[in-house]
């Protein structure tokens, strides 16, 4: 059975061009020029998904999903945003949209995108709730974490819940700051053994003498200072997960004493002599490559293929700039509950410092430079003057351009960029930019953060070569 899309707009063009697209490609669609009439159409019809443009000329498109969610709060629906709306994006996510979509729309992004829709709802049927879901609900309802809706927070996430229900030893690689921890505890509350200890342990503080004693516990006298017998790490995370913070700067002579107890099961405390059984998950963190490390001869060969039974990458914030706005909002409101503040939010090009930012010190750092302004404010937002000159100082604000609605063909994703008659040097190398890129999207299944990623520019850059190569668009960017 055909899925029935609603798409809501108020430009015909790129209604008529969006619609044809889709039914094509296996869709019925009905077409609402105005916010009014498609929330008129959903009320006396039933459809699958709505797609709604955010900027409409008799109502924006927050107030057509709170209709459409009050009508069926079931409905999904997706609005399509410019990249100047984020913010406005993310405020109606909170409000119940399944998520947004950013312009220019290229038509396969928008399929595939459709097609994972109707994937999930196949698989959902009988509405039950992902134990991802439930564990992303449960650090929500802690105050602690807050999930991203990007790109590269979902793949993230479904990387997590696909290995949490194992008993795989996993290593987690990420830029300080980017919440290794955080995703331990995830997976660990996902796990079989979430009603167990969970203990975490940062390697990069500890010393060479001190290593053997915090990971397995020593008996009273095992050494000078040890007037009592000590649990250590091992022992105190039996029959739950032992997370290590950063296990490249364990000693070589930990790591010899660390493989014997993984592959033997069991272990004893420093001046022991009695053998302890061990049943642990180990879950482990680095910001460098245990690869690159044990080939270099700082880290065993032995021990990392023993860590290395699934691993995950752990995006940057500079790569999840889609979950910028979002995280802003849930610091900013964490912050005033902390001071007793009644701050509305920020003022303007504010979040678009933050979008073009590169935050070295990813999430950690942006949590601590909103608490920083929010403490300093004096009005009711927050305002430039209240973030940290190296903020300021390190950003290029790239202001939005208008571009002409641009259409090469229906369906068309890799229209030839224009070509001139004679060819010089920049002509040249326009057209092998061009050609990369689209290759690269085409690769990646149009997922636009990740093409971004392999093409080393941020999605912004990426957004404004899209728009300028003139590639087929369903509406003109904002």
């Amino acid at each position: 059975m055909k899925k029935r899309i609603l798409i809501i707009d108020d430009d015909l063009d790129m209604c008529t061009l969006l619609s044809r697209f889709l039914i094509q490609n296996g869709f019925e669609t009905e077409i609402a020029y105005s916010g009014k009439s498609g929330v008129a159409k959903f009320q006396q019809s039933k459809f699958d998904i709505v797609l709604c443009d955010y900027r409409l000329g008799d109502k924006d498109g927050k107030n057509v999903l709170l209709d459409i969610k009050k009508h069926d709060p079931t409905a999904i629906v997706l609005i399509i945003t410019g990249y100047s709306d984020i913010n406005s994006a993310v405020e109606v996510i909170k409000l119940g949209a399944y998520d947004y979509i950013t312009k220019p729309l290229i038509p396969d992004e928008v399929l595939s995108i459709l097609n994972t829709i109707n994937n999930q709802l196949g698989q959902d049927q009988d509405n039950t709730t992902s134990t991802v879901q439930k564990s992303i609900k449960a650090e929500i309802n802690s105050g602690q974490f807050l999930q991203g809706k990007g790109t590269a927070a979902k793949e993230l996430y479904r990387q997590v819940e696909m290995v949490a229900v194992t008993d795989y030893s996993v290593i987690l690689y990420g830029e300080s700051g980017t919440g290794k921890e955080v995703i331990a505890r995830m997976i660990h509350n996902m796990s079989k053994r979430k009603d167990k200890p969970f203990v975490a342990m940062d390697c990069g503080i500890l010393s060479k003498e001190l290593s053997g004693s915090e990971l397995f516990g020593h008996v009273k006298g095992a050494f000078t200072g040890a007037q009592n017998d000590k649990e250590g790490h091992f022992e105190l995370a039996n029959g739950g997960t032992l997370f290590l913070d950063e296990v490249a700067n364990l000693s070589y002579d930990i790591q010899a004493s660390f493989l014997r107890v993984v592959e033997e099961r069991k272990f004893k405390r420093v001046g022991g002599t009695k053998e302890m059984p061990l049943d642990i998950r180990i879950i482990v963190a680095s910001n460098e490559s245990l690869q690159e490390a044990y080939k270099t001869g700082k880290f065993r060969e032995d021990l990392y293929h023993r860590f290395n039974e699934f691993f995950i990458n752990l995006p940057p914030l500079r790569h999840r700039k889609d979950d910028i706005p979002l995280f802003a909002d849930f610091f900013l409101k964490k912050t005033c509950k902390e001071l007793d503040k009644n701050l509305t939010g920020f003022d303007e090009q504010i979040m678009e410092l933050f979008i073009n930012y590169s935050w070295p010190g990813n999430l950690r750092e942006f949590k601590n430079v909103i608490r920083r302004a929010a403490l300093l404010s004096v009005t009711d937002t927050v305002s430039i003057d209240n973030l940290p000159a190296e903020l300021i100082d390190n950003i290029n604000i790239v202001t939005n351009n208008f571009y002409p609605l641009h259409i090469a063909g229906v369906g068309q994703v890799n229209t030839i960029a224009p070509v001139k008659k004679e060819f010089n040097l920049k002509d040249a190398a326009f057209k092998a930019e061009y050609e990369t890129i689209m290759r690269v999207l085409k690769e990646v299944n149009f997922n636009k953060t990740k093409a971004a990623q392999i093409l080393n520019v941020d999605r912004k850059t990426l957004y404004n070569k899209i728009r300028n190569y003139e590639v087929l668009v369903l509406g003109p960017s904002e």
